[in-house]
């Protein structure tokens, strides 16, 4: 069994269990005051990073649209397994988990790329001196583990520098990178670009930080929803879309209002975590917010065969996105 299979097992178990379930996630949502209720799977805990869905919450953008949102902080494979079963019809996802999921037959489609740069840096003590990739070789680096975003992008930087697995001490320490880091139990560690560097730097640590996505173009975040929604109910799609993008534009516009609105969502956030804002709003970033690009798609496609994750390629790979609905809401 490859490690894709094993990663995947939860996600089609939860699959048959919603099998019996016939209704579309439309129709399975109640309405309220004339609006549609929608579950949005998001992947993480409540925090500033989803300043443009509170945004467009608090200013009534989704409202317009026709749409009351329920945030649900819940596995990034749990939003994908919904939203493949129809039981949902958005989630926030990666686009290498879209690729996955299209491999098994899910019909899942990528419609708005929020995070335009793969946020997955490799950061290290200024005095360990690692300053190139290539000072990797020989290092030990500590990941959260062998899966997932960071684990793709790690071995995404390796590969665009015509480094491979072993030439690297690879750890799996769980999600302690600040304190294996700062006890020199290992040379660098795997972090999310807009999280730890900024912790560390809080703290007044000189370090060093090769970022994914200044080596190689890799698809992350996004909003994905299914075929038959898009096929059943294409004014929803548009009409999430919109808002989403109207709450990124304003975020990004407005970084000061976006934390302050931040605060009523995410429970006990105090200014401690404003920078964290403003370094996301950097990954997020476009001359025409959301777009997503084809060739990031099959540079991810490639990567994720090259690590054993997919046997071959997907078929279509087209499929697994567009850029239909985010064109079609421009102003």
């Amino acid at each position: 069994m490859n490690r894709f299979a094993r990663l995947l097992i939860p996600l089609l178990i939860i699959l048959l269990v919603l099998a019996g379930c016939n209704s579309t996630a439309v129709e399975q949502e109640a309405s309220s005051g004339g609006l549609t209720q929608l579950r949005l799977p998001m992947g993480y805990i409540p925090d500033p990073q989803y300043a443009p869905l509170y945004v467009a919450v608090d200013k009534g953008y989704f409202a317009e649209e026709g749409l009351a949102l329920e945030f649900d902080y819940s596995f990034e494979t749990d939003g994908m397994a919904l939203v493949g079963a129809n039981e949902v019809p958005f989630a926030l996802v990666g686009g290498d988990q879209v690729i996955l999921a299209r491999a098994q037959d899910l019909p899942v489609v990528y419609i708005l790329e929020w995070f335009q740069k793969y946020p997955i840096a490799i950061v290290s003590r200024q005095a360990a001196g690692i300053e190139t990739p290539q000072d990797l070789i020989g290092r030990s680096v500590g990941l959260p583990g062998f899966f997932g975003t960071s684990y793709v992008g790690y071995v995404g930087l390796l590969s665009a520098n015509n480094m491979t697995e072993d030439q690297v001490e690879a750890k799996d320490i769980g999600f302690t990178q600040i304190e294996n880091l700062l006890s020199d139990q290992v040379d660098a560690v795997v972090v999310f670009a807009n999280n730890e560097p900024i912790q560390l730097e809080n703290m007044g640590e000189a370090i060093n930080n090769l970022q994914v996505a200044d080596y190689i173009d890799l698809v992350h975040n996004g909003v994905v929803t299914n075929e038959e929604t898009i096929a059943n109910n294409p004014q929803l799609v548009e009409g999430f879309t919109r808002a989403f993008l109207r709450g990124l534009k304003d975020t990004i516009a407005n970084p000061d209002e976006a934390y302050e609105i931040s605060k009523k969502y995410v429970e006990g956030l105090d200014n401690s975590r404003r920078d964290v804002l403003d370094s996301s709003i950097e990954f997020w970033r476009a001359d025409t917010l959301g777009l997503t690009d084809g060739q990031s798609w099959k540079r991810t496609e490639d990567l994720l065969i090259e690590m054993g994750l997919l046997d071959h390629p997907v078929a279509d790979l087209e499929k697994a996105y567009t850029n239909d609905f985010v064109l079609k809401v421009q102003p």
